[in-house]
């Protein structure tokens, strides 16, 4: 319990001694008119209250994220507590918060206009291409999951198909509504659940004196029942991606970036979201392995349902909570999926529309982007959700790495101290780099498939191009102020 203690009390101590050293090397303005009072449309741009810009924010990057990545993650043992809280302080947040704040600064532009506008057009067509294929395979995979769950549920007739119909009718309203209705009324109910949970958790365990064997006193080694087959560089940092970093986040940011108010509610909305989510990722790592006994009983718990981490969440809830935690359990497995999928949709037809330039105050024009999306959302339904998942998980701690890079530059052009992004970005690079190299072929996580210390050589060669390349650019930034981007 007291290391538990300690790593909250560390992550929110970061939240105001780190994010205000953040905060102030961005150098927001209170003066400064965002684009909800100069470019306010009624639809997207639309000024929202402070602390439901932050609910909708944490909710959209939160949803069951930080709660089953962290269940998978915590089975690596301890390292999976260090990497919530220095991965949330100095990756996370930071990520979260500058590229929500330049999006501000852009007029709310969505994330591969962000990338592009730093390093350059190829990149820009890359990221978008990217980003929308990201994009597509979260709204399949949170269609799919929370249909199936409702399916279990409910009597034969009202199936999956229905369910998934149903899902996908809501999710086209959440998009072609305007913000302040249905995402702005809905999403701050939901997201206070969702604290509310984590916070019920936390609170059993601390009045109930629950033992939390999280054996930091025996070593730091690896406790994933698949040895040294799981490594935990990389194979546990891209388990634990919601409640660490991830790449996901900045494609969501320029929603709230399009309502916030005064600049100097970003540190509360993008920095603070990101903390908030980090400290849910760390009460269900402590409750994960206190609820089944320790971290090889809970692999062994997780090998008998299936790997399905929904169960103990409802188990935990249902036995800690009572009867109200079963309702909060069904909302956090079936309601926040949903909720995560119907702004991924809506952000891409934002990314869509900027893309193309098409304006999009005219309901037509919104529904001329969104149903394509529908449709080619609804044919990955077909997909082996097993497949599905795999490249949704590398491809999103991929994405934090063109964010991150593109988020250095900017803070170079304008002789900030980008080392606060590079930093991150190299390790993510290496990180990401490895994984891909290292995962075999056909498992839960899919890459390559090559030994480990050739997929960690590979990791720091690039690593190291990436940033020779960077620190090249900055020197040559240092002689003329007029370079347009990092890449051409």
């Amino acid at each position: 319990m007291i290391s538990f203690i300690i790593a909250l009390i560390a992550l929110i101590a970061g939240y105001f001694i780190y994010g205000g050293f953040v905060e102030k090397v961005f150098s927001t303005d209170s003066s400064r008119p965002t684009p909800a009072t100069v470019m306010a449309d009624g639809i997207d741009y639309v000024a929202l209250p402070t602390w439901k810009v932050y609910l909708i924010q944490f909710l959209n990057i939160a949803g069951v994220g930080p709660i089953f990545g962290a269940i998978m993650g915590v089975m690596y043992g301890p390292s999976a507590f260090i990497w919530i809280v220095l991965g949330s302080i100095f990756a996370g947040a930071v990520h979260d918060f500058i590229s929500g704040m330049i999006s501000v600064r852009l007029g709310g532009k969505s994330l591969p206009e962000i990338v592009g506008s730093e390093l350059g057009r190829t990149i820009k067509s890359v990221m978008s291409i990217f980003t929308c294929i990201l994009l597509v395979m979260v709204i399949a995979v949170f269609v799919r999951t929370p249909a199936n769950l409702l399916a279990t549920m409910t009597p034969d007739y009202l199936h999956a198909t229905f369910w998934a119909s149903v899902i996908f009718l809501y999710y086209i309203l959440a998009t072609l509504l305007p913000v302040d209705k249905l995402i702005g009324n809905l999403y701050p109910v939901f997201g206070f659940a969702l604290l509310f949970m984590a916070v019920g958790i936390m609170g059993y365990m601390i009045v109930n004196g629950v033992h939390i064997p999280d054996e930091f006193s025996e070593g730091m080694y690896n406790r994933h029942p698949a040895g040294e087959a799981a490594p935990i560089f990389p194979m546990m940092c891209i388990s634990i991606a919601c409640g660490a970093i991830s790449g996901f986040h900045a494609t969501q940011s320029p929603m709230m970036a399009r309502c916030l108010t005064n600049e100097k509610h970003g540190r509360k909305v993008f920095y603070g979201a990101m903390i908030s989510e980090g400290i849910v990722a760390l009460i269900w790592a402590a409750a994960a392995i206190a609820f089944t006994g320790g971290y090889d009983k809970l692999a062994g718990y997780m090998s008998e349902h299936g790997q399905d981490a929904g169960i103990l969440v409802h188990e935990v809830c249902v036995k800690w909570l009572g009867g109200f935690g079963g309702v909060l359990a069904i909302l956090g497995v079936i309601a926040a999926p949903i909720t995560t999928g119907d702004t991924a949709m809506r952000s891409l037809r934002l990314i869509i529309a900027d893309a193309v330039g098409m304006d999009q105050k005219r309901f037509v024009k919104r529904l001329l982007i969104t149903l394509p999306i529908v449709g080619v959302s609804y044919l990955l339904l077909n997909v082996n959700f097993d497949v599905l998942w795999r490249y949704f998980a590398w491809c999103n701690q991929t994405l934090s790495i063109f964010t991150l890079w593109a988020c250095s530059v900017y803070l170079a052009r304008n002789k900030r101290r980008y080392l606060l992004t590079m930093i991150p970005a190299m390790f993510m690079t290496a990180l990401c780099v490895t994984f891909i190299c290292y995962a075999p072929l056909g498992s839960y996580l899919d890459g390559i498939g090559l030994p480990l210390v050739y997929s960690e050589i590979i990791g720091i060669l690039i690593m190291s191009l990436c940033t020779g390349l960077f620190v090249k650019w900055v020197k040559g930034l240092g002689q003329s102020d007029k370079l347009p981007s990092m890449v051409n």
